[in-house]
């Protein structure tokens, strides 16, 4: 696990040569096909070398949820296993990771950031077009929610955002899915400190992607005739600030701004996901000898 640009992607590829591991994405982005600057997808070459499941499993129209993902995972893990090797799960969408070690029995919790940007979006668009949005991917509680009961709108898109997974859902059935029992974990970290650096490899990727022709991505994206700004793969950070851009509702320097401050909040709450973890074995993502160190560990757990 680890927060995105900590390049949990390079460690993983060089733990699969050294173990009989093979890869399970567990990242709410990458299962979308067509989604792959933006979201820093390992390569032809990588996946080639390295096959990641749960890679382009979706078209972009599509919703993905928490409970899709652990029923997914584990149907791999258990052919992993059957194969004689170790399913290695790597990622950065820390909601997933929680639904396959706990299962996913409550509501997600309050995330303070993350209402603090629905209220800043609806502060621009105004809560009847958040109503709109909301109605798109959880009609059954757009029904039942004025379009300007802005308290109950802002929780019903933060269910949503947290977990892709509609408030209704939630409400209609106590757990979507039971958490792998069965199956023992060892929860490695890479975290980066201190912040600014992570701030400086954010950054960095970020202008990576848009030499490599992230804003065409998104342009061949806004061509699909059924996506749309508020579907689910658009939340994605990076996709709907340049979205807007290319609708020309903001310049090119706004949208990178935005697109780098909803990457820092996005490592940021996936940090604190990772301090609320149990059992969980931190490493310095930044050391030299990160991938010795943590392939030491793993050999002493085999032993």
């Amino acid at each position: 696990m680890g927060p995105t640009a900590s390049g949990k992607t390079d460690i993983a590829i060089e733990l699969c040569r050294r173990f009989p591991f093979e890869v399970i994405s567990v990242d709410s982005a990458l299962v979308y096909r067509g989604m792959d600057i933006g979201t820093a997808k390992p390569d032809a070459d990588t996946l080639g070398e390295t096959p990641h499941r749960l890679i382009d499993i979706r078209e972009p129209e599509d919703s993905y949820s928490a409970g899709e993902f652990v029923r997914d995972a584990l149907e791999e893990m258990r052919s992993i296993f059957e194969s004689g090797r170790t399913p290695l799960l790597v990622g950065g969408t820390m909601m997933y990771f929680r639904s396959l070690t706990a299962g996913m029995a409550e509501l997600p919790a309050a995330d303070a950031e993350l209402r603090a940007a629905i209220d800043a979006e609806a502060e621009e668009r105004g809560w009847p077009a958040l109503h709109e949005e909301l109605r798109q991917v959880d009609p059954v509680a757009a029904e039942r929610i004025n379009p300007n009961d802005s308290q109950r709108i802002q929780r019903a898109l933060e269910v949503y955002r947290l977990s892709g997974r509609a408030l209704s859902a939630w409400q209609q059935s106590e757990t979507d899915a039971a958490p792998a029992e069965d199956i023992a974990f060892e929860k490695l970290a890479l975290l980066v400190e201190p912040r600014s650096l992570l701030h400086e490899r954010i950054a960095l990727r970020l202008e990576r992607m848009l030499d490599a022709g992230f804003l065409d991505e998104v342009r061949r994206l806004m061509r699909r005739p059924g996506l749309r700004r508020e579907s689910p793969a658009m939340r994605a950070v990076g996709y709907r600030q340049f979205w807007s851009h290319l609708a020309g509702e903001c310049s090119f320097e706004e949208a990178r701004s935005r697109a780098l401050a909803a990457t820092r909040q996005l490592a940021k709450r996936q940090i604190t996901w990772l301090r609320s973890e149990n059992g969980l074995k931190a490493f310095d993502a930044l050391d030299s000898g990160v991938t010795d160190a943590i392939s030491g560990s793993l050999a002493a757990r085999q032993d």
